[in-house]
């Protein structure tokens, strides 16, 4: 090399060390397993848009969520259950609860012979979690499913073994629509359980259904379809056998009402006709107040990007795009982030 293009190339070497280098800037998020699918789309989508921002979540409960918010591990957590007052106030940072979308837990089976779509009455999905309901072949679930042939097989229950919002959502249907599980179980994100195989995740349930002959399971609408297994239809309130869909999950939200600031209701066993009943809204937990304002201004274009854009990709992945006047609200909320 010449010394004078020995000169240009360190000129241009100190030019590029000179030039600013785009900062990089990550929000870590923990929490529910139902909304991975689309959350996953979401991060990645915005990432597309802004290269300088990452995004990383940790699908491992709502539970876990909650906990890694609890102890400040995370910038913002994620969960099926809507937090209670007692434990909002366990949680050090003031943060506001934004549902993101719609979506439903249907009870998967896997019976070998079967190939008839089951339906299930509330009693029939509360005495199987119950464990007062052992067979396929019991007259509960036979009675509901006229000329399908149900063998004498025992039925395998599973359910979640972690801290989990659909947990939440499911033992939240079952506290309504049958008062012996109300009053020995309960809801919450973990319970105590009667009977059954626990398994990690929805992706944990799901797997073990698919192994599992006899099997019965609860798992978020797009693990099931995901993974080919087949679910049930439920009776709702209305007394119409319904199946989980865009449609019958958008229908459970009708009559919810929501409070300025405050989006926490349940949509479980919804009055309507055409109503799923066992669906849910999908919460992140967000900090209204950011020591670090840069990740502050960074989750409030998020969220409005989610509000937006986001939600036109909620229905590909199976999820119910959230109703126009809450999305109204919640930018408002938005709008007080700091």
């Amino acid at each position: 090399m010449t010394r004078p293009t020995y000169r240009i190339a360190l000129l241009l070497a100190g030019l590029a060390l000179a030039l600013p280098v785009m900062a990089q800037t990550t929000l870590n998020g923990a929490g529910a397993t139902f909304p991975y699918p689309i959350y996953s789309k979401w991060f990645s989508e915005y990432n597309k848009l802004h290269p300088d921002v990452q995004i990383n979540y940790q699908s491992i409960g709502s539970g876990g969520g909650i906990n890694q918010l609890k102890a400040g591990t995370v910038d913002f957590g994620a969960s099926d259950m809507p937090l209670k007052d007692e434990l909002v106030k366990q949680i050090p940072v003031p943060f506001v609860q934004l549902p993101t979308v719609l979506g439903s837990v249907v009870p998967s089976y896997n019976i070998k012979g079967v190939t008839a779509e089951l339906k299930f009455t509330p009693e029939a999905l509360a005495g199987i979690y119950l464990g007062k309901i052992s067979k396929w072949s019991d007259p509960a679930i036979a009675k509901a499913n006229p000329g399908v042939q149900l063998p004498d097989t025992g039925i395998v229950v599973v359910h979640r073994s972690d801290g989990s919002g659909t947990t939440f959502v499911w033992t939240d249907y079952l506290s309504k629509v049958s008062s012996e599980w109300k009053a020995s179980v309960g809801s919450n994100t973990s319970v105590s359980w009667p009977v059954g195989l626990g398994g990690k995740g929805n992706e944990g349930v799901t797997g073990l259904v698919r192994q599992t002959d006899g099997s019965i399971g609860y798992v978020e609408l797009i693990y099931a379809l995901q993974n080919k297994v087949p679910f049930g239809v439920v009776k709702n309130a209305a007394g119409n056998f319904i199946k989980a869909s865009l449609e019958s999950t958008t229908a459970a939200a009708a009559a919810a009402k929501f409070t300025p600031g405050d989006f926490r209701v349940s949509i479980t066993n919804a009055p309507g006709k055409e109503a799923y009943p066992i669906a849910s809204f999908t919460y992140l937990l967000v900090p209204t107040h950011w020591k670090d304002g840069n990740k502050g201004k960074i989750t409030v274009d998020f969220l409005h990007w989610m509000l937006k854009d986001g939600q036109q990709m909620a229905e590909k992945l199976d999820y119910a795009k959230l109703p126009k006047n809450l999305v109204e609200m919640e930018q408002a909320t938005i709008q007080k982030i700091q």
